[in-house]
């Protein structure tokens, strides 16, 4: 890892796709976040499912779940499922998710249709009884329990 104070992606983001369409990653994704006023690291643990960027089916020829902004929906659902854990506030999220995709260079028009898309509808996946993201065995494919609110 790097000693930069700057926003940015420490490791790489690789995957498996799962039979059920979403994807788990192979190894720790590293994000250091830089700005919004602090230096911290949010580290997203191997095994954690994701479904990338959750985007209404008539939008995806604009923005497609899968693309550029990858990483930064990787990023965003593990910090959701910290929110609904009680770890995390879900307007630092978004804010977050922000950040990681202007590292990543994502268009402006874009990162800001997907940044006001999750300030506007982001609540709804986090009332959900049975979310999507999760955390899976990567040997046995079983799902790991999350651990209790905080």
């Amino acid at each position: 890892m790097s000693d930069s104070v700057d926003s940015g992606f420490e490791t790489p983001c690789d995957l498996r796709l799962l039979d059920n369409g979403k994807f788990a990653l192979l190894g720790e994704l590293i994000y250091h976040v830089g700005g919004l006023g602090m230096s911290t690291f949010i580290r997203v643990p191997k095994g954690f499912v994701t479904d990338f960027a959750s985007v209404p089916r008539i939008l995806h020829p604009f923005l497609p779940k899968v693309g550029l902004h990858g990483k930064a929906a990787v990023v965003h659902d593990w910090l959701y499922y910290q929110c609904r854990l009680g770890r995390c506030r879900r307007v630092v999220a978004d804010a977050i998710f922000l950040e990681t995709m202007q590292e990543l260079e994502i268009p402006t028009w874009k990162n800001r249709l997907l940044y006001y898309g999750v300030r506007l509808g982001g609540w709804a996946s986090l009332k959900k009884k049975n979310p999507w993201a999760a955390m899976i065995d990567l040997e046995t494919g079983q799902e790991i329990p999350p651990l209790k609110k905080n």
